[in-house]
C-alpha cells in the first residue's frame, strides 16, 4: 500500500535538514525512474552533485542531454554519476527499440530540467521537439507525471516578457517551475535568474515524486 501522507511529510520533514544526504533521501526515492534533463547553460555543474545524489540514494536516473549542454560538461561524467547510459540523440534508444523514446517517457516516475535556459523553455511552452531532451518530453503528460523544469539565465533573459509568458504558459500546460534564485551569475551581475542549489531541487523531487509503492 502507499504510504500515508504523514509519513511522506515526515520523510520531507527530514531530508530538509540535509537533502543531498543519500541516507535520507532513499526512502523516498530508492526504485524511482527519474529522467534528468540538461539544456546548454553554466548552471550543469550543480545538476552533476544532485545525478550523483540521487543516485547513491537508489534512483534510477536517466540523463538526457542538449547538444549545447555536452558542451559544459560531457556526456561520460553523467554515465558515471548515474551508471546508466546518457541520451544526446534522438536516434539513440538505450531503453528499447524505440527511437521515439516513447518507452523511456512512459517509464519514467518524475522528470527534472536543470538547467532549463531561456530557449528551453520557449521551445517547450510552443511545442518544438527538435533535440532529444524536449523530444522524450513531447511524450510525457505533465499533468499526469511531475514535470520540474529549474530556469537558469541572465537577469534580463528572465525579466524579458516573451520567458514570463512562456512561464505562464507551462505552467498552466502542468510544468512545475522551482526557481529561479537570486544572486552572483556567470554573466559578472547579481539578479535574479540563478539556477536553485542541488539541495532545492531535491527537496523539490521529493515533494513531486510519486509515493513508491510498499509492501
Amino acid at each position: 500500500m502507499p504510504p500515508t501522507r504523514p509519513r511522506r511529510k515526515r520523510d520531507i520533514d527530514r531530508a530538509a535538514s540535509d537533502p543531498l544526504d543519500p541516507a535520507i533521501l532513499r526512502p523516498s526515492l530508492e526504485g524511482r525512474r527519474i529522467l534528468v534533463g540538461i539544456s546548454g547553460g553554466i548552471a550543469v555543474y550543480k545538476t552533476c552533485t544532485l545525478v550523483s545524489r540521487l543516485a547513491q540514494a537508489g534512483a534510477h536516473v536517466t540523463v538526457a542531454m542538449t547538444d549545447a549542454a555536452t558542451r559544459f560538461v560531457t556526456p561520460l561524467t553523467f554515465q558515471s554519476l548515474s551508471g546508466r547510459p546518457v541520451y544526446t540523440s534522438a536516434w539513440e534508444h538505450h531503453e528499447s527499440d524505440d527511437p521515439q523514446h516513447i518507452s523511456l517517457a512512459r517509464s519514467t516516475d518524475l522528470a527534472l530540467i536543470a538547467p532549463a535556459t531561456m530557449d528551453f523553455l520557449a521551445k517547450v511552452a510552443t511545442g518544438r521537439t527538435d533535440d532529444v531532451v524536449t523530444l522524450i518530453l513531447s511524450a510525457i503528460d505533465a499533468r499526469r507525471t511531475p514535470v520540474l523544469l529549474a530556469p537558469a539565465m541572465n537577469d534580463v533573459m528572465w525579466s524579458q516578457a516573451s520567458t514570463r509568458r512562456n512561464c505562464r504558459t507551462l505552467e498552466r500546460d502542468g510544468y512545475v517551475l522551482v526557481g529561479p534564485g537570486d544572486g552572483w551569475m556567470a554573466c559578472r551581475s547579481v539578479g535574479t535568474g540563478r539556477m536553485v542549489e542541488p539541495a532545492d531541487l531535491a527537496l523539490a523531487i521529493l515533494r513531486h515524486v510519486p509515493p513508491p509503492t510498499r509492501a
